[in-house]
């Protein structure tokens, strides 16, 4: 064998090797579960919540907790991250229930105290069961679809094949496909990745007003994701830059605050043009600005 035929084979043998530990192992990287005990008691200060369980036709448990105002507007169904449990993520259900709105939130497969094969296909088929509940006790007008993160590709799915008065995304993503490609660019992720969650494609078939979050200063999630995201319907698009915002401290923003109140509790306005300049062209010769 030549010296350069062994540095191929070499090469291609490193590459297929890599290939496989990332098929293998990108559930790990990809996802940080907590894992809570069957007996954990959830509790926040100044929060009435209930917790319940879903069970699904494959046998997992969905564990979920229902966070209730004395008056509801609406309900937010609130999908978290790729990290952690409820346990933590349900602290940030008071940005919604202090303005009257209910929350629901769950923890995906493997998180918490739900149980079952995560795969992409399973989680959203989960997420739209428990998303059928919500609408056996609510109208769909009064329902708000909030998605974080990793949660935000999920929430788009959602709002692609129901009806929801809004859809909400804080720092989402093109696709995962796109953010692993970052870090990985020399790896054919079209075919390895399990969860390529294509947000893009699926937000090309949602009807309702789409509101997406996002820092400026987001070094997992660069802002002009969502500059790019919110080009693909921009009629039902209004995108909110959290001026120097990261992607995990939005919430210590009082501007996210001031926004995530306008969006929840404002009803949208028509804007009369009549009479503005919308249809006047600016002259091709060349002026001073």
């Amino acid at each position: 064998m030549s010296y350069w035929l062994y540095i191929v084979l070499l090469v291609i043998g490193i590459y297929v090797g890599i290939s496989v530990l990332l098929y293998f192992l990108q559930d790990y990287l990809m996802f940080k579960p907590e894992k809570l005990d069957k007996d954990f008691q959830f509790h926040y200060e100044n929060q009435e919540v209930d917790e319940y369980n879903v069970e699904t036709r494959d046998g997992a448990t969905i564990n979920g907790l229902h966070f209730k105002s004395k008056e509801p507007k609406g309900v937010v169904f609130y999908l978290k991250g790729n990290s952690k449990s409820m346990k933590g993520w349900g602290k940030f259900a008071v940005d919604f229930t202090r303005h009257g709105f209910d929350v629901i939130m769950v923890d995906y497969r493997g998180f918490g105290k739900s149980t079952g094969r995560r795969t992409q296909k399973a989680v959203k088929r989960d997420l739209q069961v428990v998303y059928n509940k919500i609408k056996e006790n609510v109208d769909e007008k009064y329902v708000i679809l909030y998605g974080r993160s990793l949660g935000s590709g999920f929430a788009t799915k959602l709002a692609s094949m129901n009806n929801p008065r809004m859809l909400i995304l804080d720092a989402p993503y093109y696709s995962l496909s796109k953010v692993a490609k970052r870090y990985v660019p020399f790896m054919p992720l079209s075919i390895l990745i399990k969860f390529p969650m294509p947000t893009y494609k699926w937000l090309k078939y949602v009807q309702c007003p789409i509101h997406i979050i996002h820092g400026t200063d987001d070094k997992l999630i660069p802002y002009k994701t969502s500059v790019k995201l919110s080009k693909i319907k921009p009629k039902l698009t209004t995108l909110h830059s959290i001026i120097g915002g990261g992607h995990k401290n939005l919430n210590t923003f009082e501007y996210y605050h001031k926004v995530l109140d306008e969006i929840i509790t404002s009803k949208p306005k028509k804007v009369n043009l009549e009479g503005s300049s919308i249809h006047v062209k600016h002259s091709s010769k060349t002026a001073n600005a």
